[in-house]
């Protein structure tokens, strides 16, 4: 589990057993899920906590979130609305090992809401930052449902490797994060991450705080 002072977290991403495209339709409980979240303070775990799962294949990168909560809301329908504003799950991708400069950006809502972006951040300041809400990812997946009963959403994306990296060749090493912002309405907002980009007032746009997904994991 990642915490103040800690290394980055690296997960071992498991290569899925499947044919053809689109979303996975095995049984996601069969992968190992990711360290919990913690507040993006690095303080302490997350009070809504996200269980997030990752696998691959030749063609694409498979995440899956669980989400627990307590008042699940969203207002935004269209592509690349600021669903940010309101409740979400997030996943930053870079491909190779060293602290990107460059990255992509996706997010989902519990309505099923899509947000994707390109994002040059040279020096994680964000008033040097350029966010590209305009680039829509080529081929992408995406999903999402609501269990109330059980005070839970999910959110699911398939991101072609084609779409994030021009090397014939899908590189072993990923920097990564995944983030969930969660805002009970009435209440106080909580953002958390895998890595914690020890910031306060939150920013998830800290890359050296990326954790690594490292694809060559195997199924247990």
């Amino acid at each position: 589990m990642t915490h103040a002072g800690s290394a980055l977290p690296v997960a071992r991403v498991p290569r899925l057993q499947r044919e053809g495209t689109g979303p996975w339709t095995g049984d996601w409980s069969a992968l190992p899920a990711l360290a919990p979240f913690w507040t993006a303070d690095g303080s302490r775990g997350a009070r809504e906590q996200t269980h997030a799962r990752v696998g691959h294949d030749g063609t694409a990168l498979h995440v899956r979130f669980d989400c627990d909560d307590e008042d699940i809301w969203g207002t935004l329908t269209r592509r690349d609305d600021p669903i940010y504003e309101e409740e979400a799950v997030e996943i930053f991708l870079a491909p190779g090992g060293e602290d990107p400069v460059e990255y992509f950006e996706f997010e989902v809502s519990p309505l099923g809401t899509l947000f994707d972006a390109r994002v040059r951040n040279p020096r994680s300041r964000r008033e040097e930052m350029c966010v590209d809400p305009g680039w829509n990812c080529p081929g992408i997946a995406w999903r999402a449902g609501v269990d109330r009963p059980s005070r839970r959403w999910w959110a699911e994306l398939v991101v072609p490797w084609s779409s994030l990296s021009p090397r014939a060749e899908i590189p072993a090493l990923w920097r990564a994060n995944l983030y969930r912002i969660e805002r009970p309405r009435g209440g106080h907002p909580e953002f958390s991450c895998w890595s914690p980009t020890f910031t306060d007032p939150a920013d998830f746009h800290k890359p050296a705080c990326f954790g690594v997904l490292d694809l060559r994991g195997s199924l247990p």
